[in-house]
C-alpha cells in the first residue's frame, strides 16, 4: 500500500517537490508520519480521540523538523469545507474511511474540491464485488452466498461497515472532477491471515506475490481492499 502511493507520488510530481498533504482519518498517524519524514508538509484530520492522542505522541517523539512539517486537526472528514480553502493541497489521502460513512458522494465531493489542479486523490476502500471471498475461502457458504447480494459486512474489527464497487466509485471520481488513474488489490492472498499471527521466515516472498497480484487481472479484483488513484482535473 505504501509502496503504491508513493509510485503514484514519484510518478506525478516532481523530485524534491515538498506536496501538500491531506490525511482525512488518519488514525494513529502512520502514514501522515511516514509522508512527513519524507520531506512533505502534512495535515492529518481525524476525529478519534484515542487516535488523536495516539498520533500526537508518536509525532512528539520525532525530530523537530519533522514536528514543524505536521499538524493535527481534530474533525470529521465531512467537514473538509469548514478547515481547507479549495485546492489547498496536492495530495489528499482517505484510507479505510469510506467503509463507516453511510453516503460517501458528499465527502469525496469535498476531498476532490481542497485538491490543487492535477492533485492526487488516494482512496483505501473496502471491495464490494468480493465480500463473498473470505467466508467462502473459511468454508461459510451461507456467508459466502449472502456475499454476492450486499455491500454490507464486518470488518476485522467485527463492526458492521460498508464495502464498495469499483464500477460505482470510477463513476463518482469521474462526477467530482477527480477521474480514476489507476487502482490496485490490496490483502488478495492474505486476506483470511488471523491478525496476530506469526510473521513468515518467507516475508519477502509473500510481500512480493501480493505486491504482483494487486497489479495483475484477474487476481487484483478479488482483493479484499481497493487502492484507487484519482487526478483532479
Amino acid at each position: 500500500m505504501a509502496r503504491q502511493l508513493e509510485e503514484q507520488i514519484v510518478g506525478r510530481f516532481p523530485v524534491g517537490r515538498r506536496l501538500r498533504v491531506l490525511d482525512v482519518g488518519m488514525g494513529r498517524g502512520a502514514q501522515a508520519l511516514r509522508l512527513a519524514r519524507a520531506g512533505h508538509q502534512v495535515t492529518g484530520l481525524e476525529r478519534d480521540a484515542t487516535m488523536i492522542a495516539t498520533a500526537r505522541e508518536a509525532l512528539a517523539g520525532e525530530p523537530e523538523g519533522i514536528r514543524e512539517r505536521m499538524r493535527i486537526i481534530e474533525g470529521d472528514g465531512r467537514d473538509t469545507g469548514v478547515h481547507f480553502l479549495p485546492g489547498s493541497f496536492d495530495v489528499v489521502l482517505c484510507h479505510g474511511v469510506l467503509m463507516y460513512v453511510e453516503e460517501p458522494d458528499a465527502l469525496l465531493a469535498g476531498l476532490a474540491r481542497v485538491l490543487a489542479p492535477g492533485g492526487l486523490l488516494s482512496l483505501l476502500v473496502r471491495n464490494g464485488d468480493a465480500l463473498a471471498m473470505r467466508p467462502g475461502l473459511s468454508g461459510d457458504w451461507a456467508g459466502a452466498l449472502a456475499g454476492f447480494e450486499t455491500v454490507a459486512c464486518q470488518n476485522r474489527l467485527g463492526l458492521d461497515v460498508r464495502a464498495d464497487r469499483l464500477k460505482t466509485l470510477t463513476a463518482t471520481l469521474a462526477g467530482i472532477g477527480a477521474p480514476l488513474h489507476t487502482w490496485y488489490g490490496v490483502r488478495v492472498f492474505t486476506d483470511t491471515a488471523v491478525d496476530g499471527t506469526d510473521v513468515p521466515g518467507d516475508l519477502e516472498a509473500l510481500l512480493a506475490a501480493e505486491e504482483r497480484a494487486g497489479r495483475t487481472d484477474p487476481y487484483r479484483g478479488v482483493a479484499a481492499l481497493l487502492h484507487l488513484c484519482g487526478v483532479r482535473g
